[in-house]
């Protein structure tokens, strides 16, 4: 087995233990988004071995960077709470999980047979920098002007519900 197969398996092996440790840590959210920070590098480095490094460089810098700083940024803004919630809830509500779990993987490994497309080949330059910059600001522009409108909004009315009144 090469060392790009073992770095994949091992850090594709542990992005699925990091999201499972995110989504079932209810308790404490500092520590989930920490396992989602986790998660993203791991996703990043998969990448690096698929040699898709501009994927890996967007998934550090947009993922694990910007929307996870916004997450703890959040998180520490409302100033949450942890949770009390009876034993008996808390293996009601993972024993559901659990099962929905099985039952969407389940029908997901039904699936993946019929559906994979034939490969194609694709342009030498396709991913390349230039050509996602090209394609970014050319074809989408409006859109992702919108986008960093709405990003804006979303830090104002973040910072607005946080504010506490000053009697």
């Amino acid at each position: 087995m090469s060392a790009p197969a073992v770095f994949f398996y091992l850090f594709g092996a542990a992005a699925v233990v990091s999201a499972l440790a995110m989504v079932l840590n209810v308790r404490n959210t500092v520590a989930a988004a920490m396992s989602l920070v986790v998660t993203m590098i791991s996703l990043a480095v998969v990448y690096v071995t698929l040699e898709a490094h501009l994927v890996a460089a967007l998934q550090i810098l947009v993922y694990a960077g910007a929307i996870v700083v916004v997450f703890l940024f959040v998180v520490m803004l409302l100033n949450l709470r942890r949770d009390t919630f009876a034993p008996s809830r808390q293996l009601l509500t993972k024993g559901a999980g659990v099962v929905l779990a099985l039952g969407v993987a389940g029908a997901f490994l039904q699936l993946v047979p019929q559906a994979l497309p034939t490969v194609q080949e694709i342009p030498p330059d396709f991913g390349s920098y230039a050509a996602v910059g090209r394609t970014l600001y050319r074809d989408f522009v409006l859109p992702f002007e919108v986008t960093s409108f709405l990003l804006l909004a979303a830090i104002v009315g973040a910072v607005v519900l946080a504010k506490r009144r000053l009697d």
